[in-house]
């Protein structure tokens, strides 16, 4: 049995965290890939439904972080779901650009464990100065 009460109200029935936050993974809606984790608020995943678009609480800004708002790399929010205790939520997202890392790669699961080494494994598909000027 599962601890989500689907007959709450839908923001409620969520356990947000001690700070009001939710992990969010967003996962690409076509190939399956996890693009990227980041952390939703109330305010945030309200906004999210309500625009189509994936809308983010940045802990290090402490404000609402709209994906793709400097990089250009928008994810429009395909379907939301929660799992069997309404404390993960799972994105599925059509990514602009195919670029979700501020790295400039598709993802931000880029490095893979090789003996006792990190290795970053997916290329840069672009520079990412020439995606924030910077």
């Amino acid at each position: 049995m599962s601890d989500l009460n689907p007959a709450q109200d839908w923001l409620d029935a969520l356990k947000w965290d001690e700070q009001g936050m939710l992990p969010v993974i967003a996962q690409d809606a076509g190939s399956g890939r996890v693009l990227m984790f980041a952390f939703m608020n109330r305010q945030s995943l309200q906004e999210t439904v309500n625009s189509g678009s994936a809308v983010y609480w940045s802990r290090s800004r402490k404000r609402a972080w709209r994906k793709g708002e400097e990089s250009g790399h928008a994810q429009r929010v395909r379907s939301i779901r929660t799992d069997c205790d309404g404390d993960v939520l799972l994105l599925a997202i059509d990514q602009t650009g195919g670029i979700a890392c501020h790295t400039g790669r598709e993802s931000c699961f880029f490095y893979q464990l090789q003996g006792e080494m990190w290795a970053a494994v997916d290329p840069v598909l672009k520079d990412p100065r020439e995606i924030y000027g910077k």
